[in-house]
């Protein structure tokens, strides 16, 4: 692999997640803070206008805005589609303008703790998680595969190294001080590491790394009409990265029944009862489980 020459630190992509739109706001103010000697490191605030608003978006969400077609489509011109097309100019483009690795900050209102998003498996965003959850047991890594570089619509397509960062549980609009020094903490590990990947110093990882798989998603118990008629039941609600057993407790309907997991298998819910996944039809994903050896 060539030395990292440009890391670029995203916040902000959904309007109403605090927590990485301060840090590039901090960031913007104390730049010494991300500066390293043989990279340079640049901000951007994905979504100005929808975090003016204290949204997540305000025509369509931005970080399902990337695919390649999309991009290259002209016709496409809401506000997110156009700040896509130019987010890509800006960190995509040949020459210095392209990202070597791109950080892209979340949050969440689930119970995902320090969550790590690799959407491929390249063994440089491998040994990084790896190396990661090593000195920081919380750090859990979570999967989800696309085909190809075309089918990824989340920012992250326009970089193969990188990652997003999920941390919660945080309300939407809010920020929360553990949180984002947890997540500012691990910004400069990341940074760290990438420095020293540049030096010709890469520090030792685990052997073997625990990935959480993405399978599929859930949807809420619905009605015909596609009102709900359900929530999260007690017993499962805030265990993310917990195992799910057939049998177990799913959801709590109005009239007070139990929807117990029907699978037939054993699988660990991410992202249980996100407020904003209701609005896609999302009550939580499941994943499987694994060790990869690094």
């Amino acid at each position: 692999m060539n030395q990292m020459n440009r890391v670029a630190i995203i916040g902000g992509t959904h309007g109403n997640e605090f927590t990485g739109a301060y840090l590039i706001q901090k960031f913007a103010q104390f730049p010494e803070l991300i500066t390293r000697s043989s990279f340079e490191t640049v901000t951007l605030l994905a979504n100005p206008q929808s975090f003016a608003a204290t949204r997540r978006y305000l025509d369509k969400d931005l970080n399902r805005c990337f695919l390649r077609q999309d991009l290259q489509n002209p016709t496409l011109n809401s506000y997110e589609e156009l700040q896509a097309k130019s987010i890509q100019s800006s960190l995509a483009s040949n020459g210095d303008k392209q990202a070597d690795f791109i950080l892209d900050l979340h949050s969440t209102t689930a119970n995902m703790g320090l969550t790590i998003i690799l959407v491929n498996t390249h063994p440089f965003n491998l040994k990084l998680a790896a190396y990661l959850s090593k000195i920081n047991p919380l750090v859990k890594v979570y999967y989800c595969y696309f085909k190809s570089v075309e089918e990824n619509p989340f920012v992250n397509s326009l970089c193969e190294l990188g990652f997003a960062m999920e941390v919660g549980p945080i309300a939407q609009g809010v920020l929360k001080a553990s949180l984002f020094q947890q997540t500012e903490e691990l910004i400069h590990v990341v940074l760290d590491y990438l420095e020293q990947f540049n030096q010709g110093e890469i520090p030792t990882t685990n052997e073997t790394l625990t990935i959480y798989h993405h399978l599929s998603v859930v949807d809420y118990p619905k009605k015909q009409d596609g009102t709900i008629f359900g929530m999260i039941h007690p017993q499962l609600q805030d265990k993310d990265y917990q195992a799910l057993n057939p049998g177990d407790p799913m959801f709590l309907t109005f009239d007070n029944k139990t929807i117990v997991y029907q699978g037939e298998s054993t699988v660990w819910p991410v992202f249980i009862n996100e407020a904003a996944y209701y609005e896609k039809g999302i009550a939580m994903a499941f994943t499987h489980k694994q060790q990869l050896k690094i």
